[in-house]
């Protein structure tokens, strides 16, 4: 054969179209229907953990940020500013939590003080003990009736102030847990009593737990009115407030005008963070995180492909080396497992983003959430699914388009 008829048969080589590459791949892929469901897993579960992983930072963080809401973003803390001596430069009002309760967005108000009892023991009646301490000193606060509710107080026994209390003077008392634990008192039905100094006082209820202020959990506390009168307090400290959601601002800048209308600027008022941006902060690490275990699971999808493409290449040796001893160019071999590994990715990533959406439901579902997933994420799925099966099948595609057609057909004989 000289050089033209060798020219003449390259020229005849058929050309193939983009319709038959697709149809010979769709009919490679689907004579082997098993290994191609076994290749479509890896991208389904790379793609599934991708989406559900986004999701679920997203439904995660949007929890994350509602807790804070709920208690962070309805914290407002007001004291008075220390002078240059370190003494307060001006004292709250008797009044204080009847002022703070009149302003729009106010849930719950109340004030709390440091009581000096002038080192005053305190000891259980009639509990004794032969092995521990019968007199021991506690921290005493006074507070007005609104504090537990601003503070979010939970009774294992018993109940708080009313007003009553405080306006009389009378001499009862509540205990935080631990103190309670300390005194051994566990329930306020059999009315017990305690002494501070030589004043006895009775326990209205044991304080089990709160959200704020966790202080109070090892003091004893007594109304302010009690505390006028038996320790001589000259005014609240400070002032805890509990307030509706988005409308922390506003009464953190309304309260000083409402307990220090002469110099609002005595008042140092401890309000929470921009909530805008603690969420931001938040979501951002959540998605950081999760979208870092997403890639993973896609990586690892990625290399399945490839590794089954791979061992598709070389079960296909004998096709490979007839295909081009029939006029199929290296091109046209490389095109072909190039598409087959895309379409493979294409169907794993619209099962995988179904699949991963439906995981994000189900688990939000489950924790009783409310399921947060951007549009974007399920609908490029799809296209992230044929890329990973395209980059996955570049390896395996290149090496198929490198058989010789003799050492092909020699090796599959």
């Amino acid at each position: 054969m000289n050089v033209s008829s060798i020219l003449l048969v390259r020229r005849a080589r058929p050309r193939l179209s983009p319709l038959a590459l697709f149809d010979e791949a769709l009919m490679s892929i689907l004579a082997r229907p098993s290994r191609a469901v076994l290749t479509i897993l890896g991208t389904v579960v790379g793609v599934a953990a991708l989406v559900a992983t986004l999701g679920l930072s997203k439904t995660a963080g949007n929890q994350i940020v509602g807790r804070f809401d709920a208690l962070s973003a309805t914290d407002i803390f007001i004291e008075p500013r220390l002078g240059g001596s370190g003494r307060a430069s001006t004292s709250l009002p008797w009044d204080t939590e009847a002022r703070l309760r009149r302003l729009n967005g106010v849930v719950a108000a109340g004030t709390i003080s440091v009581v000096d009892a002038r080192g005053q023991l305190v000891r259980a009646v009639p509990y004794y003990d032969p092995l521990s301490p019968t007199d021991v000193q506690f921290p005493i606060r006074a507070i007005s009736p609104g504090l537990s509710g601003a503070v979010r107080a939970v009774f294992s026994s018993g109940r708080t102030f009313d007003a009553g209390h405080s306006e009389r003077g009378d001499s009862v008392i509540l205990l935080g847990r631990n103190v309670a634990n300390a005194l051994h008192i566990f329930t306020v039905d059999n009315q017990p009593a305690i002494f501070i100094g030589d004043r006895p006082y009775v326990v209205l209820g044991i304080i089990d737990a709160v959200e704020r202020q966790p202080s109070l959990l090892g003091a004893i506390l007594i109304p302010e009115g009690t505390a006028r009168r038996d320790f001589g307090l000259l005014a609240p400290g400070a002032a805890q407030v509990e307030t509706r959601l988005g409308a922390a601002y506003a009464v953190a800048a309304e309260a000083p005008l409402a307990l220090s209308p002469n110099d609002p600027a005595l008042l140092k008022v401890t309000a929470p963070p921009e909530p805008r941006r603690v969420r931001a902060g938040v979501q951002k690490d959540l998605d950081t995180l999760f979208l870092l275990l997403g890639l993973v699971s896609l990586v690892v999808g990625a290399l399945g492909i490839a590794n089954l493409t791979l061992v598709s290449v070389m079960e296909r040796v004998g096709e490979i080396g007839l295909r081009r001893a029939l006029g199929a160019t290296r091109r046209h071999i490389a095109s072909q497992f190039l598409l087959e590994s895309t379409l493979l990715g294409l169907v794993g990533g619209v099962v995988g983003a179904a699949t991963g959406t439906l995981v994000v439901v189900l688990v939000a579902a489950a924790r009783a959430w409310t399921p947060v997933l951007e549009a974007w994420v399920p609908l490029s799925a799809p296209a992230v699914g044929a890329i990973v099966g395209l980059a996955a099948g570049l390896y395996p595609s290149i090496r198929a388009a490198r058989l010789e057609p003799v050492e092909a057909l020699r090796s599959a004989l």
